[in-house]
């Protein structure tokens, strides 16, 4: 997969887009991510990429023509065939779930753009992006850490960057629950035991365990994940889950 991204601060990407998965994944050959500065396409000795919105009000408003140049820069340098998918982010956009970073996973090319100040100019969002994208009913101060998130999202979910696939099938919300509880050494901790259960050695009851305490979690934590239907959760009675 290659992915584009078009920004005034390119060097917020430089640390995390280079390590851990993501690093490893680009060194496999599996991932590029390419990071544009926005600036590069404005016009001017100032690369002006902001005026004043039209009918006064606070704040700037980020103009498009810099938006249109990059992208179509980026589409004239894309190895795919079709039109890449082009993702605003801005906390006016559809939630970022797990399905929707399955459905970008399944691209060859993203591009994703990341505002400042007040916004964009309104015709970046009806002309230019394909998906508007929102990681959460909050403001950062940009795009940009909203598309890393995205980024490292969906970049996990591409075959072979993740080096445990199994990992990632088991993970919060790739079912639609939370996942359960996890332990490891030592035994016990400041008096708290693992439960016998994770060392009985009987794989069949241990998962059994496993999808039980998913449940109950998603159930107390998260209970607008599930669709309203009966479930066992112990093993005498069931519940609703709404």
């Amino acid at each position: 997969m290659l992915i584009d991204v078009v920004t005034i601060f390119p060097e917020m990407f430089t640390g995390p887009m280079n390590a851990g998965i993501l690093g490893r994944a680009q060194e496999s050959g599996r991932l590029s991510i390419r990071v544009h500065d926005l600036r590069c396409d404005a016009e001017g000795r100032h690369r002006v990429t902001d005026e004043p919105p039209y009918g006064g009000g606070p704040g700037m408003v980020m103009k498009p023509e810099p938006f249109f140049r990059a992208v179509d820069r980026c589409r004239a340098q894309s190895p795919d065939s079709k039109r890449p998918r082009v993702i605003l982010m801005t906390p006016q956009g559809r939630r970022l779930t797990h399905a929707r970073c399955e459905e970008f996973a399944r691209e060859n090319h993203l591009i994703v753009l990341c505002p400042r100040y007040e916004g964009v100019d309104e015709r970046v969002r009806q002309l230019l992006a394909t998906d508007e994208i929102s990681i959460g009913d909050f403001v950062v101060s940009g795009g940009e850490i909203p598309a890393m998130a995205l980024i490292d999202a969906v970049s996990r979910l591409i075959p072979g960057v993740v080096g445990e696939p199994e990992s990632v099938v088991h993970d919060s919300f790739s079912k639609g629950m939370l996942e359960g509880p996890h332990y490891t050494r030592p035994r016990e901790f400041r008096g708290f035991r693992v439960p016998d259960i994770l060392l009985s050695g009987n794989h069949e009851a241990i998962d059994a365990w496993r999808r039980r305490q998913s449940e109950r979690r998603t159930e107390q934590r998260r209970p607008d994940l599930r669709p309203h239907r009966r479930t066992r959760l112990n093993g005498n009675s069931d519940v609703i889950l709404k």
